[in-house]
């Protein structure tokens, strides 16, 4: 047994009951393939958060915060490390005044559509991502003109490594263009966004334009969204298509014949085929067009990226 081993183990029998060992991770995420976590905890308030703080004291175990998996893939061999996921307790919604202060676990679709209702406009394209509100503070989600960075005005988190729960303002995430500085450490278990008056109509009515947009422009199936992030003033999907690879396959994962920067993956796939695919679309698209793309999925599990198919 290695020394991270060792500590895991220890990490496992301080959490006692509250961890599950080699608990399924791939059907957490929307890919629906993938591995085993090696310890899972599920927090349903900031007190067992920090209790997973204790059990940890500090040591150098790989820990990884999910919410809902929308945008993330685990490779087949799982991963050696902690996963940390909210449960049913983060998941309040409040509205004061045209501020919403919404739980980590709370889901993308259902703040916008719980806000609009209000009478509150600037979460409208939220209903389009599948993901919850942790996450898109982690990755500054967005879509359709705008993202979380727009009307995020402060956070709330637990640092697992300092046993620490804070407040600060959005500033302090140093947001760009699906990126922040949140550490790997940092849950986020709360936020609040500033909206702005609206009408409840046309807020039902921006929410199923959007709805009905993604559902004649982008795939369902299994895929995480956006697999690469968009060239500054250009677009991954153009870039891979204009490459030919528009419904190519390499083992049980296709990159999508609907929209190209979509990669999906069969029902029992692999999912280190969709890694491989990633890597070969990567490479294909920088012969053709001299463009390196980055992806936007985060790849868990993988020591380094499958080599690229034919």
């Amino acid at each position: 047994m290695t020394a991270v081993s060792g500590e895991l183990r220890s990490v496992g029998e301080a959490l006692g009951r509250r961890a599950q060992r080699n608990a399924p991770l791939g059907a957490r995420t929307t890919y629906r393939v993938g591995g085993t976590a090696a310890l899972l905890v599920e927090a349903d308030d900031e007190e067992e958060l920090l209790a997973v703080a204790a059990a940890l004291g500090g040591a150098p175990i790989p820990v990884l915060v999910i919410g809902r998996g929308s945008n993330l893939l685990v490779a087949d061999r799982g991963f050696a490390g902690l996963v940390v996921a909210l449960g049913q307790g983060f998941e309040a919604i409040d509205i004061d005044g045209h501020d919403v202060v919404a739980g980590a676990a709370v889901s993308l679709p259902v703040l916008a559509r719980r806000s609009a209702a209000a009478g509150l406009s600037g979460l409208e394209w939220a209903v389009g991502v599948p993901g919850s509100v942790g996450g898109a503070v982690r990755m500054n989600a967005g879509g359709h003109g705008s993202d979380t960075a727009a009307t995020l005005v402060s956070y709330r988190w637990v640092d697992l490594r300092t046993a620490g729960v804070a407040e600060a303002p959005s500033a302090r995430l140093d947001m760009a263009y699906r990126h922040t500085s949140l550490a790997a450490s940092d849950v986020v278990v709360a936020a609040r966004f500033r909206l702005v008056g609206g009408d409840p109509d046309r807020g039902a009515a921006a929410i199923a334009d959007i709805v009905k947009w993604r559902r004649a422009n982008q795939p369902g199936g299994s895929n995480a969204g956006s697999v690469f992030t968009n060239p500054d003033g250009d677009s991954a999907g153009l870039l891979i298509e204009a490459a030919g690879l528009k419904g190519f396959r390499l083992g049980t994962a296709e990159v999508s014949p609907k929209h190209a920067n979509f990669i999906q993956a069969d029902v029992g796939g692999s999912a280190d085929d969709v890694a491989r695919l990633i890597a070969h679309v990567q490479a294909a698209v920088a012969v053709a067009s001299g463009v390196s793309l980055s992806t936007e999925v985060r790849m868990v599990g993988f020591e380094a990226t499958p080599p690229a198919g034919r």
